[in-house]
């Protein structure tokens, strides 16, 4: 079964894959009524369960898909939508974590939510990601939906880190760390270090400073196909790069870090985009621009 979306893309929903994360409570049984729904549509469906602990082994995701529902609060959705990304598949998420700030669907909604899907009152939107490398050895390389952030460790000590854009040297760095952000990543850990709000249909990446050791070192927004290097020296403490808060790599001494933008986009729907615009999702889940009178919209 093909159906055409609000903003005319096509999505083949013969085969959906129903990921839950196994480690929130009732998750399972969330995915088993979206499971009961999407059978009734006569849609082949298939559970699995995600263990982003790794208390247990998560089984590869099924690539012989045409769309994912992921679980799960924001991590999970990430985590999904991220692997989804190179095959151009999309992913619709169903919060049942704590925020819920990418997903569509809540546990109350799902009847609602696939009745809009099927009807075609959707969108999918692109959102941009970062590919993440040390050079020239690339002893990792990771990509992010959210953002990358280099850190120091257990040592609550300022590191000394050099920004370089497109190989032209633009600013040196003493500071608890640094995080690349894309659009998507703003409303998370770059907003809690002061950076910008960023709407997601924006081709940028925002460059955040953790608590700089300066009056003047503000955030940056530069253009998405900026080649973005982080040299790091770090003499006395551990140094890590981090993607989405899952990934990890305890870094050297010394590190030339290029970030780019990823070739790729993940693809997210997006239900009733006319009453469920991104800056509503500000006002319900961040109660941004909402009177202390008034309280959450």
């Amino acid at each position: 079964m093909i159906i055409k979306s609000e903003n005319n893309d096509f999505v083949n929903i013969e085969k959906i894959s129903v990921i839950y994360n196994a480690e929130i409570p009732q998750s399972l049984t969330i995915a088993q009524e979206a499971e009961k729904d999407l059978l009734s549509r006569d849609v082949n469906v298939e559970l699995q369960a995600l263990y982003p602990s790794r208390t247990k082994k998560t089984k590869e995701f099924s690539r012989d898909i045409s769309l994912a529902i992921a679980i799960g609060g924001d991590g999970t959705l990430i985590s999904i939508a991220r692997f989804y990304a190179q095959f151009d598949i999309p992913v619709l998420g169903i919060n049942h974590g704590r925020l819920g700030f990418l997903s569509q669907l809540s546990k109350d909604n799902i009847k609602e939510g696939f009745d809009s899907l099927f009807n075609g009152n959707f969108q999918i939107e692109e959102r941009l990601m970062l590919n993440v490398f040390d050079s020239p050895n690339e002893s990792f390389n990771f990509n992010a939906l959210n953002d990358v952030v280099i850190k120091g460790g257990a040592l609550a000590r300022t590191e000394k880190l050099y920004l370089y854009l497109n190989d032209r040297h633009v600013c040196d760095y003493l500071a608890d760390g640094l995080i690349v952000s894309t659009p998507t990543g703003s409303t998370a850990y770059t907003l809690s270090a002061g950076g910008p709000i960023v709407t997601p249909c924006l081709d940028v990446m925002v460059i955040v400073p953790i608590c700089p050791h300066s009056l003047s070192t503000r955030p940056l927004v530069i253009p998405g196909d900026e080649k973005i290097t982080v040299k790091t020296d770090s003499h006395w403490s551990e140094l890590y790069i981090t993607a989405d808060g899952q990934k990890n790599y305890e870094l050297d001494k010394k590190n030339v870090i290029e970030i780019k933008k990823h070739p790729k986009k993940a693809k997210l729907i997006i239900i009733d985009r006319k009453n469920n615009s991104f800056y509503s999702v500000l006002r319900q889940k961040l109660h941004w621009g909402v009177s202390p009178r008034e309280g959450a919209v």
